[in-house]
């Protein structure tokens, strides 16, 4: 039996995970309905589609089969960081959550709890701190630079409370990066969305800095990596060079899209109107109507 085999072999899917996944999903899911029957414009189908995906990337990340070999191959490892970092967040934001989930959940819980919760001086503060984009960019530009240093790298392998510490935080930097771009609700821009096309452009450096050295480095930069030579048909330099080239082109792609579809949105005509949803929690919750991005 060859090592994929039998890594996949011992692969189990974690059953509360797993189980968190599908709860969040069908409580989005009925407040979605709530929403789209009443304003089917701004919820529509799509977002949907894009938070459900969104859930299932972090699921394929960190729960599916392919999370059996981060450890042997570092190509595994930076697909992993691309679908927690770059493609999930980008997915979940793009479904407006924060509107469906409140409705979906029942609503005493939201009056009672999540509402006081919101309107607190904490959270109030910690929302204006978040949603700096200055903030945004250096924490995603930290969390990738900081993993990908070698020694925390190796740490976070051969350790599993830092390896799902590594994951949570790569997953909450995404958050934070996209936030600012997508501007879901209840994001208030606190930029000229002009400005954000050099927000996107500065947040390739550190990626391309990183995957460039990753392709045209002569050593390997992670060692650990040593145990897996030739067992998957290529060699651990080999393997290092493929995870840089795709961490390059993804990146690439991921930033270029939407910086493509905001420079056609500047371009083009001026809205004179937004599409509002009613909103049933807004005295509970505290919040405004939703607005379409």
């Amino acid at each position: 039996m060859t090592l994929p085999q039998a890594t996949l072999g011992s692969w189990s899917p974690p059953v509360f995970l797993s189980l968190a996944v599908v709860a969040v999903s069908l409580v989005y899911l009925r407040g979605w309905r709530h929403l789209h029957l009443a304003s089917p414009q701004v919820m529509a189908p799509w977002r949907a589609v894009s938070f459900i995906l969104g859930l299932f990337s972090i699921w394929v990340a960190i729960a599916s089969p392919l999370a059996a070999l981060d450890e042997q191959l570092l190509t595994i490892h930076m697909l992993q960081h691309l679908l927690l970092m770059t493609i999930a967040p980008a997915l979940v934001l793009l479904g407006a959550p924060v509107m469906p989930l409140m409705h979906g959940l029942p609503r005493r819980f939201v009056r009672s709890i999540l509402g006081p919760l919101f309107r607190s001086t904490p959270m109030q503060r910690l929302g204006r701190l978040f949603s700096q984009p200055a903030f945004c960019w250096i924490a995603a530009a930290a969390a990738l630079v900081g993993w990908h240093i070698p020694a925390a790298f190796t740490l976070a392998l051969r350790s599993e409370s830092w390896h799902v510490l590594e994951h949570a935080s790569f997953l909450c930097a995404g958050f934070l990066f996209w936030w600012p771009v997508v501007q879901p609700w209840p994001s208030v821009p606190v930029w000229s969305r002009w400005s954000l096309l050099l927000y996107l452009f500065l947040a390739t450096l550190p990626c391309d800095i990183l995957s460039g050295f990753l392709v045209f480095s002569d050593r390997v930069v992670y060692p650990v990596y040593f145990s897996a030579l030739h067992r998957f048909g290529m060699s651990v330099l080999e393997d290092q060079q493929r995870a840089g080239a795709l961490m390059w082109t993804c990146i690439t792609i991921a930033y270029l899209v939407p910086a493509a579809i905001l420079t056609t949105q500047l371009l083009g005509p001026v809205r004179t109107h937004r599409n509002e949803v009613p909103d049933r929690h807004q005295d509970s919750a505290g919040s405004q109507p939703i607005t379409q991005l």
